[in-house]
């Protein structure tokens, strides 16, 4: 078949700088092949190379007493105790996403949970983080459902519980939506698989589902800004197939049980392509792959298309020969493909022959470990202008602007769709500070959380960076778990651009310096660049996604308050109304600085918290819209009223940080006050759980009005 000229268009549709073009002549002496151009472009774009990030990622804290494996494999490990280990990972399928919501978020689920079960665990949960565009936009409807129905439709079929996550909506997501998907599993931690290849004439074999050409090009479209070309790039969003995806997690657990594993990757962005490469260059050999041998399920299909196809539920292993017909025997029973499509060779080559064709033959290190690496010029962001007056506003008025709004009201409508029981494990369902999940057939549980407040990271990326960590460590407190450590999915725009770079350079400064004070080290993550439309960014998104251990759910804090429970505030409050909800949903006005984030108080108060959960019947962190919204929402899940002594807008709405608000009897006060003093912890009485009326201060509305509101408006929004 006459391949493609290569010319300088073709070049540049492969993401490819001129410079970098030059890069692999130089590299290769010659003209690449055009399946060669399309090794390099997806060897080499930011989603599968990081060249824009790696020089930062390298900064930040990855190693700690409780970490088993960090940053490099498909997920992070982390120890939990007794033999075991949790094995988690999040990252974004952005761009397939507002392409084609339904598969784009279906496949990002996917792709997620390989990620997870080739490392040898079974997945126990999934969280998602989601951020669109304002409602009135023509493709937000659309868009919300298509991404909620495509996370629901993979997930439920799967059998992986959703426990938790956030949606969002803003206008700077109009052009790009974003979904970031997270998944943990549970595994021995002696019996961990990994990706590094070994041994010289070692079988490579293809495991799963077919090879089609859905996905061909994925991970350079998804590292490219949008322009009025996006309906073009529908044939690069891939399609998933859920039940394939659960016939290949048995089948793999049972191979992996069979000793049959030399090494094993998921096939997810380029596919075959960073497979293979990233087995070869870990283990310091080189593979030679034979694609006539590929399972295919279109005809004809070119080598170019079988080496950059994203086809879903799809593996790539490395196998111990004298094991191939029990391993064989273990794909056939589960009615999947097994296919010797290669080998180790000991040259560093990446060799691919299609129909007696030599159709690639390149140095296989020079594709991975050795592609560009740049460091981007950046510009840190100038400090905000000082906020300025805040306009009046009532208590209930201001209540009433944040639960009426998509980003703040009751998120029923989405978990609803999905199956978060499936499994009998799930102890803390979504809608509550973290979600939790037992560890089968231990006393044990794990604490699932994913956080960011965009508009901080915007305003101050340093100080929104640390906010994202510290918000997460609120989050898993609240229900009594010990942070163990966090995965990231740092979603920015252009990084080309110096003030888009300095984004991103201040939030990993203040990411690692949060994982740093507060024993979250990062373990595994993403980073997903180019988040733009016609030249319009996205808010800077770096979702942290964190993980906690209950050692015993004796420890669980996940009541409801009682009529009569006093509502107290640990932590100090000064009334932060820079970048608030309140000042961005019900006056649009998004201005001021970020709120400052103490690591110390973070940390102290948090150990407080855990050390006296048996004086607290519930717990839930201060955050996005205050005290108000908090405490609206502990009352309002509980059928209760409230009272809160103060209208003022401030104390209410103020979004200062490292506070908790917990509800405490009457009868428990005393005790929580002393502790509170010994440790030198501020703690405030701040109201009582309690009546048919919300009530701050003398401005009031009944609970059964409120409670309509919220629990309708975000449906009401998107429909």
């Amino acid at each position: 078949m006459n391949e493609p000229a290569i010319t300088p268009e073709l070049i540049a549709s492969h993401g490819l700088k001129p410079d970098e073009y030059q890069r692999i002549l130089d590299i290769i002496g010659r003209e690449p092949t055009f399946t060669e151009l399309g090794i390099f472009s997806a060897m080499w774009n930011e989603h599968c190379s990081y060249k824009s990030s790696k020089k930062w990622l390298r900064t930040l804290p990855t190693t700690g007493p409780q970490v088993i494996c960090g940053p490099g494999e498909n997920a992070g490990v982390v120890d939990i105790g007794d033999g075991q280990a949790v094995i988690f990972k999040m990252e974004s399928h952005n761009h397939p996403s507002y392409i084609e919501p339904h598969q784009g978020a279906a496949t990002g689920v996917g792709g997620i949970l390989r990620d997870v079960f080739t490392m040898g665990a079974r997945p126990i949960a999934a969280m998602n983080a989601l951020s669109f565009g304002v409602p009135a936009h023509p493709k937000t409807s659309h868009l919300v459902k298509g991404v909620v129905e495509g996370i629901g439709a993979y997930g439920n079929a799967f059998g992986v519980p959703t426990v938790g996550g956030e949606v969002r909506f803003h206008r700077a997501y109009n052009g790009n939506c974003l979904v970031n998907a997270f998944a943990a599993g549970i595994a021995d931690s002696d019996k961990i698989f990994y990706s590094i290849a070994s041994g010289v004439g070692m079988p490579v074999v293809y495991l799963g589902a077919k090879t089609g050409r859905d996905g061909v090009g994925g991970a350079t479209m998804a590292s490219a800004e949008f322009d009025e070309s996006i309906e073009e790039k529908r044939p690069t969003v891939q399609v998933g197939d859920p039940f394939t995806e659960k016939r290949l997690l048995e089948a793999s657990l049972e191979l992996m049980g069979s000793g049959a594993v030399i090494s094993i990757q998921d096939m997810g962005a380029a596919g075959l392509t960073c497979s293979a490469v990233e087995m070869g260059d870990k283990g310091g050999l080189g593979i030679k792959l034979n694609l006539d041998a590929v399972p295919q399920r279109e005809a004809a299909m070119t080598a170019y298309e079988m080496m950059l196809s994203e086809s879903q539920e799809r593996m790539l292993m490395v196998l111990k020969p004298e094991k191939e017909a029990e391993a064989r025997a273990i794909f056939e029973k589960w009615d999947l493909d097994f296919a010797i499509v290669g080998e180790t060779i000991p040259e560093d080559r990446f060799l691919i022959l299609h129909g007696n064709e030599v159709k690639a033959d390149l140095p296989l290190s020079k594709l991975s470990s050795n592609a560009p690496e740049y460091d981007r010029p950046w510009v840190e962001t100038p400090a905000a202008a000082p906020l300025g007056e805040v306009p009046a506003i009532g208590a209930i008025a201001g209540l009433r602007a944040l639960i009426g709004s998509p980003s703040y009201a009751h998120k029923a409508w989405v978990w609803e769709q999905y199956d978060c029981q499936v499994g009998a494990d799930t102890v803390v369902r979504p809608g509550m500070a973290a979600g939790v999940v037992r560890v089968h057939g231990t006393g044990k549980a794990l604490a699932f959380t994913s956080d960011v407040t965009p508009r901080y990271v915007k305003a101050n990326p340093f100080e929104g960076g640390k906010q994202a960590v510290a918000e997460a460590y609120r989050n898993l407190t609240a229900v009594g778990a010990l942070p163990l450590a966090t995965t990231d999915n740092l979603n920015f725009g252009n990084p080309e651009k110096p003030e888009i770079m300095g984004q991103f350079v201040g939030a990993i400064k203040g990411i690692g310096a949060a994982v740093a004070a507060l024993d979250m080290p990062i373990v595994s993550g993403n980073v997903s660049l180019y988040n733009e439309t016609d030249g319009s960014a996205i808010l800077p998104t770096p979702t942290i996604g964190a993980v906690g251990l209950l050692s015993s759910l004796d420890d669980l804090i996940a009541g409801q308050p009682v009529d009569g429970d006093l509502a107290v505030v640990i932590g100090a409050t000064a009334g932060h109304l820079g970048q608030s909800a309140l000042l961005a949903e019900a006056f649009g006005i998004e201005a001021g600085d970020a709120p400052a984030v103490d690591l110390a108080a973070e940390k102290r108060n948090g150990e407080f918290l855990r050390a006296n959960r048996k004086l607290v019947r519930a717990a839930t962190d201060l955050g996005d819209g205050g005290l108000a919204l908090a405490a609206f929402e502990m009352a309002e899940g509980a059928g209760l009223g409230l009272r809160v002594d103060s209208a003022e807008t401030a104390f209410l709405f103020g979004e200062d940080q490292a506070r908790y608000l917990v509800a405490v009897a009457q009868s428990d006060l005393q005790a929580l006050q002393a502790a509170a003093s010994a440790a030198g912890v501020p703690l405030a009485l701040v109201g009582q759980f309690g009546g048919d009326q919300v009530a701050f201060g003398a401005d009031a509305a009944p609970l059964a009005e409120l409670s309509s509101l919220y629990r309708s408006a975000f449906a009401s929004a998107i429909e």
